[in-house]
């Protein structure tokens, strides 16, 4: 068809109404699909972008493959470091084979903002922020001169500097347009922002209208290089709300309940967008706490369509509504009508009380009232005792910056001060605000000095705790716990997986900052807040939990501060700043990087220099037998490396002293391929051990995971895994694929896998399968071998098991579009777009 312009004021536009002139019922359609048909209908060119994918998406053919071209790529340094690595040894082997390297930038708007390596080294002390600040340039210095150097020579290429923010509210506050302008085709265009991040809860930005999800960092690399993104026309499920939330229930309690009900409901894979009459009750703080979670239920999106709260937001935060309400009015994108959806589920915001989540996953909801039924031992140690709350951290993207719950924590601080109330001294206290414009507003209202009473002064800004940075105990709690004393973290983040935010931990629950302060008070996990009090006051007189906590009138006296646009137009023109210790980073290095020989941080990976030929599986070797619920911490950890891993003995043997953590050491294959399934909480199921170990067969020798896999390798056997439902849940980092890879895995069979793992793994070569395996009763002393003569997205594969007797199984192999059997062809996505280059 024939695409036409038109005019909105000084720029142009691509309107859907043409599409729906010529049969396409688009005005019916959810928001969300909106914004993909617009994507398509804008950059149609024959060639990336086909006649085939519009009329997949505009005929909202769910199911079916199309390719769009997202507007922007986000990262954080974690996952986008090693995106740049990947980027920089493609530029260094071009130039090895005499082309031109600089033809390797990113090819649209890509923003880094490095917020996960902060660590809460120092807490309760007004000298935390500087001190952890300065140990962070410390231990990545290395990393940060190379992320300076990537700067300077990719053009296309924003990275936001430490002590900056949380990369989510970072994007929510400053770097989101929901509509932006720039030019396309020779014209000053207006088109909805379509962001894809390498980080699961990139999601957050669908509270503001933006449509956004995480994706694989290879997926994020091929977008930045040039390729369309791929996916299937997804099903939409509307989450009508109806009903007001009650006094006394926070946003957070929202979306635990939210993520509890839809987890359940199964919409894994899927967009979720809510509508209903309790919408314009949520503010975009509030729906971008929803959206945050998106992954930990299982949804691509959680969608919050353009509305009046949209702009105000927009308007409180300094930026110009006026463009987006124009723009989303004249393309039907403002919300009005109830869309047709896939399905619709109902939430009452009625039936939500507080809640926590845990001990060991983001949807097991625990309602407040019933925790005093956890069960805990009665033994006590030198500082502690079972059931002891040992970390209570105001952290993450998801709480840290809504200013109901901020506020409300600050309020709760000053009322139990007033009381003569403090923190426990055993618990470990922080605060790591999403965004320095908390502190700014927290300061205006007075409540700095109440939660610093108790504790909580800024360690940080960044995600800390959250991602496993919650730096040491003090010694005589971290040997209690070594002695089996039973301690617990209670932490207003998003995720809780075992082992994420301290091994030592039984179990870590998510909660409300307000809840997270009311625990430090308290100091234990099964206190009974309706019946027993916090504590006493100086003179023994009980105060209960209901005495300090805030109302929703109070709070309300506060929010104007936490939405002054001069705050955000202040702070926006120096979020590409660093502060001293970023601009005194020496970087070296012209078109290409510098790679020194020497570094334990940085270094170029062997992606590109490997000559790739598919070969069936025949005889493969059973690696690992995995449980339910293996999440991506599992596979490839964050935190800090042990001295007695593989990966501490390797920097032992480079006489290196400071470990630091595997998340910080992504830019470093060596490091992370011997930390794969180095988790101590990873229960393979062939041993009676937990940690990374597993056995080596024929001659059943007991091992690190790294050692035996190693030993496979050099023996030119092949190797596979097995594994539970839910496979390679939590984070989107695309290590827990790339280290797979590197173990010499060539298929993963499980009975179900989580979206962006699944494509990870397709996008590094490794063949997901979802098969059920369990009736066969695997010893893990089997050979594997399966049928793959053919590749096709989505084909059934046959799957022969060879022991005492041989069996043989059904799997259906998970590469789910056509552009992925590509992938799986040239070994990898890495070098199916290297190829292109070349």
């Amino acid at each position: 068809m024939k695409v036409e312009k038109s005019r909105l004021g000084e720029v142009y536009y691509y309107p859907l109404s043409q599409l729906q002139e010529i049969g396409f019922e688009i005005e019916k359609y959810p928001y969300s699909i909106k914004i993909l048909i617009e994507n398509v209908l804008r950059n149609i060119d024959g060639e990336r972008i086909t006649e085939e994918d519009l009329e997949t998406i505009a005929g909202w053919k769910t199911g079916k493959d199309f390719a769009f071209i997202p507007t922007r790529v986000i990262m954080q340094d974690y996952t986008g470091v090693p995106l740049l690595v990947d980027l920089a040894a493609m530029r260094s082997e071009l130039e090895r084979r005499g082309k031109d390297p600089s033809r390797v930038n990113p090819k649209i708007p890509s923003d880094l903002i490095i917020d996960h390596s902060v660590q809460v080294d120092y807490f309760g002390t007004e000298y935390s922020l500087q001190m952890n600040m300065r140990l962070e340039f410390e231990r990545n210095k290395e990393r940060y001169q190379f992320l300076k150097w990537a700067q300077g020579e990719f053009s296309n290429l924003r990275i936001v500097p430490p002590g900056n923010g949380i990369i989510h509210q970072v994007n929510l506050e400053f770097l989101s347009k929901v509509i932006d302008v720039r030019e396309h085709e020779g014209k000053i265009t207006a088109f909805p922002e379509i962001v894809i991040g390498t980080d699961s809860h990139t999601t957050m930005a669908d509270g503001i209208g933006v449509l956004a999800w995480g994706v694989g960092g290879l997926e994020a690399e091929a977008v930045m290089l040039g390729e369309p993104y791929f996916m299937s026309v997804p099903e939409v499920i509307g989450v009508k709300l109806i009903g007001e939330v009650r006094e006394g229930v926070t946003p957070t309690d929202v979306v635990l309940y939210i993520t509890e009900k839809l987890r359940r409901k199964g919409v894994v894979g899927k967009f979720v967008e809510f509508f209903g009459p309790a919408l314009s009750n949520l503010s975009v703080p509030d729906r971008a706490t929803i959206g945050n979670m998106s992954p930990e239920y299982g949804a691509t999106v959680g969608y919050f369509p353009i509305d009046q709260n949209t702009l105000s937001y927009l308007k409180g935060t300094g930026r110009d509504e006026k463009i987006v309400e124009e723009y989303a009015k004249a393309q039907g994108l403002f919300y009005s009508v109830e869309p047709k959806y896939s399905d619709v589920i109902e939430i009452n915001l009625s039936d939500v009380e507080p809640s926590l989540a845990g001990p060991r996953n983001p949807d097991e909801l625990v309602p407040l009232k019933k925790m005093p039924e956890i069960k805990v031992g009665n033994r006590k140690g030198k500082r502690v005792s079972d059931g002891s709350v040992v970390i209570a951290s105001i952290t993450s993207c998801t709480n840290t910056s809504n200013p109901t719950v901020m506020l409300g924590a600050g309020i709760l601080a000053r009322k139990a001060v007033a009381r003569g109330l403090r923190s426990m001294n055993y618990v470990k206290t922080s605060m790591a605000p999403g965004s320095p414009i908390v502190v700014k507003y927290l300061n205006e209202a007075g409540l700095t000095p109440y939660l610093e009473a108790l504790g909580f002064h800024v360690v940080g800004f960044g995600c800390t705790t959250c991602i496993g940075n919650a730096g040491p105990l003090p010694n005589e709690i971290e040997n209690d716990l070594k002695q089996g004393i039973e301690g617990y973290a209670v932490i207003s983040g998003n995720r809780n997986f075992e082992g994420r935010i301290n091994p030592l931990l039984k179990g870590t629950y998510l909660a409300s900052p307000i809840l997270v302060v009311a625990y430090a008070l308290a100091g234990r996990i099964n206190i009974d807040f309706e019946r027993e009090p916090l504590a006493l006051d100086p003179n023994g007189n009980p105060v209960y939990l209901r005495d300090v906590w805030p109302t929703m009138k109070e709070i309300s006296t506060y929010m104007n501060l936490a939405l002054n646009p001069e705050y955000y137009k202040e702070k926006k023109d120096k979020i590409f700043t660093g502060d001293g210790n970023w601009e005194s980073l020496k970087i070296e290095g012209g078109l290409t990087y510098s790679w020194d020989e020497k570094s334990t941080y940085i270094v170029e990976p062997p992606w590109f220099r490997e000559v790739y030929e598919f070969k069936p599986i025949r005889n493969a070797r059973i690696l690992l037998v995995l449980g339910d619920k293996v999440t991506t911490d599992h596979i490839s950890p964050a935190g800090p490396i042990a001295k007695d891993s593989d990966a501490g003995r390797y920097l032992e043997s480079k006489g290196v002293k400071e470990f630091n953590t595997y998340g910080a050491r992504r830019g470093n294959h060596e490091i992370m391929l011997r930390g794969g399934f180095a988790n101590p909480k990873v229960k393979n199921l062939m041993i009676d051990r937990e940690g990374g170990y597993t056995v080596h067969y024929p001659d059943k020798t007991v091992d690190t995971i790294y050692n035996v896999a190693m030993r496979y390798k050099n023996e030119g056997v092949p190797v596979v895994i097995f594994a539970g439902k839910q496979y390679g849940s939590g984070s989107s980092r695309d290590w827990a694929a790339k280290v797979t890879y590197l173990l010499g895995v060539r298929a993963v069979i499980a009975e179900s896998f989580e979206r962006i793992h699944r494509s990870n793994l397709v996008a590094m070569g490794v063949i997901p399968i979802e098969a059920n395996w369990k009736d066969i009763n695997l010893n893990g002393n089997e050979l594997v071998s399966i049928e793959l003569d053919e590749i096709k997205p989505r084909t059934t594969v046959t799957i022969t098991i060879t022991g005492e007797k041989t069996r043989t199984i059904k799997g259906l192999a998970r590469i789910d579009i056509g552009r992925e059997v590509e992938y799986i062809k040239h070994g990898n996505i890495l070098n199916y777009v290297f190829n292109k280059f070349l």
